[in-house]
Parts: structure tokens; C-alpha cells; sequence
């Protein structure tokens, strides 16, 4: 008696369990719905990259520029750089060299408009070869610097997003971000 209770009971329950997941899934296919009927927007992003003193002034600086569009997932890279040989065996005087990349990535991922902002998945990486103090060694000195973030920055105006001191000074590094857009 009491498994069939049960059973009835079961049974009962399983319709309304099905209408309550109903509305959830609405719910997220309206809201999928709704992000993929935003209009497409395109910005320019420049990226300035300083070198500052201890003092905070800067000493050098670079800049790069991309454009990026609030598509769905969507993407944009910056690549400048070299190759530099970096000896890792020698034998009867033939050396082999590995090549070792240096200068500027910076990837921009998943942009989108938050009100009147720009946000997106910012990845920076920074190398360079550091000046050899050692004139006994040979072999370069590189160093990094390696953020990433979501980050959202007001359109229009440049943001300092990234920031670290220097490895090798009482300087730091610090990357700039301004977003304009495109009309």
C-alpha cells in the first residue's frame, strides 16, 4: 500500500517538475536571444605601453593599435617582436641556438558594451632583454612582464590597466588602454 502511495505520489510531482524547468529554459534562450540581437559595434583600441622612472615619469614609451567589434565572441591579437638566438649546445665548435621571442602580445577577447563602457578579456605579454651587468655572461637576460584580466574601461578616455614595478630598477611598466568608437 504504501509503494503504491508512493508511486501516485511520484507521478504526481513529475508534471510539475517539468513546468517549473520549462520557464528556465525560456528564460535562457530569451536571454541568449536577446544578447545576440545587440547591434555590432566597432572600436578602435590603442594600447601605449611606458616605461617610467622611479620617479613615475615616463622614459619610453610604444604604442599599438586594433580595431575590435562587440560580435560575439569575438577576437583581435597584436604581434611585434624578434628572435633572438639564445646558445644552448656547442660541440666542435658548432653551437646550437634555440630562438627565443621578444617584444609585445597583447590578445582582446569577448568584447561587449556595459553601460557605456567597454568591457573584453585583455591578455598582455611584454619581454625584453635586459642589459647584461655580467660581461662574463654571455647568455641573455629576459625579462616578462604577464597580465590578464576582464577588465572595463569608460569609452573615450585612456586607463592605466596594467601596472608593475621593474625587476631590474626602482621604474615600472604600465599598460594604457583608450577605446574609441567607430561611427
Amino acid at each position: 500500500m504504501r509503494k503504491t502511495i508512493f508511486v501516485c505520489y511520484f507521478l504526481l510531482l513529475i508534471p510539475a517538475l517539468g513546468q517549473n524547468a520549462q520557464p528556465q529554459d525560456t528564460a535562457r534562450a530569451q536571454a541568449a536571444a536577446t544578447a545576440s540581437d545587440q547591434p555590432v559595434h566597432y572600436y578602435h583600441l590603442d594600447f601605449v605601453v611606458e616605461e617610467l622612472d622611479a620617479a613615475g615619469k615616463p622614459v619610453n614609451s610604444r604604442s599599438y593599435t586594433t580595431t575590435v567589434s562587440t560580435a560575439p565572441h569575438g577576437s583581435t591579437s597584436i604581434r611585434t617582436g624578434s628572435k633572438i638566438p639564445i646558445a644552448v649546445a656547442s660541440s666542435g665548435g658548432n653551437t646550437q641556438f634555440q630562438y627565443q621571442d621578444i617584444g609585445v602580445n597583447i590578445d582582446v577577447r569577448d568584447a561587449h558594451e556595459m553601460d557605456r563602457q567597454l568591457a573584453f578579456n585583455l591578455t598582455a605579454i611584454l619581454s625584453s632583454v635586459a642589459p647584461a651587468y655580467d660581461p662574463n655572461l654571455h647568455e641573455p637576460i629576459i625579462r616578462e612582464n604577464r597580465w590578464q584580466a576582464l577588465v572595463l574601461i569608460p569609452i573615450g578616455k585612456p586607463v592605466v590597466v596594467f601596472r608593475s614595478d621593474s625587476a631590474d630598477s626602482k621604474g615600472a611598466t604600465q599598460l594604457t588602454v583608450t577605446a574609441t568608437p567607430i561611427p
